[in-house]
């Protein structure tokens, strides 16, 4: 299987600069200074209208891992709205109050839209017991990725656990998608451990900023003849 590329989207720009750059998907957020909460649905559709690369929309409502029955009821109203938007999946994930996977929150949202692909985010990376995690995610229906940096504070702290994780059992290697301060020189030590889906976000962005500048084609290009060199060498 060739390499994932996943790329941030804020706005259709962004996801024009990252289709031009060779991405393979987008996430679609807002609020990055939240770490990144649920888009409107006209910027869904509007990137839509520019792309036609997969989207997978972020169902989160508050800067928390922790929700409700009212913020579920809304976030079950939103997901409908992404989908008619041309949302092609979506991006959530739920802890209880003592830093362990909600399966029966996150459950209950993904049995709202049966069929449809979704990426548990790094809500994984604040939980006590890894091992106890992962467990819980294989349980949950539609789950085909768990976006992680190995650690609360991002790759760089976390590429030793997350190369360990993934040569100890292929089918965590299968969903891991690496993310948060994911940097060139961490790709090798992945790909050596059998990851092969990688998210991208400020790191294509001018300075790296998300509220001054736009994706960066040339950025992403980078990034994508990175995986690709790494592919050829399978």
């Amino acid at each position: 299987m060739g390499s994932l590329l996943e790329i941030i989207a804020l706005h259709p720009a962004d996801a024009e600069a990252a289709q031009e750059g060779g991405a393979d998907r987008l996430e679609l957020c807002a609020s990055m200074e939240a770490d990144g909460l649920c888009p409107s649905v006209s910027t869904v559709s509007a990137i839509r209208r520019v792309t036609d690369l997969p989207l997978r929309v972020m169902l989160r409502l508050e800067n928390s891992f922790t929700t409700n029955g009212a913020d579920l009821n809304r976030l079950t109203a939103m997901a409908q709205s992404f989908l008619a938007a041309g949302a092609d999946g979506f991006v959530l994930g739920f802890l209880t109050p003592d830093n362990q996977v909600d399966v029966e929150s996150v459950g209950q949202l993904v049995s709202t839209f049966p069929g449809t692909p979704w990426t548990f985010h790094r809500a994984i990376d604040a939980v006590l017991e890894q091992p106890r995690a992962w467990r819980a995610l294989r349980t949950l229906p539609g789950l085909d990725c768990v976006l992680t940096a190995g650690s609360s504070i991002g790759v760089g702290h976390g590429l030793d656990d997350l190369c360990k994780l993934a040569k100890d059992d292929p089918g965590v290697a299968g969903v891991m998608m690496a993310g948060g301060g994911l940097q060139p020189e961490h790709i090798p030590w992945l790909y050596q451990s059998g990851v092969r889906r990688f998210h991208v976000g400020s790191s294509v962005r001018q300075d790296g900023s998300w509220t001054k500048a736009y994706v960066n084609s040339r950025f992403v290009r980078s990034w994508r003849n990175l995986l690709d060199a790494q592919d050829a060498r399978e």
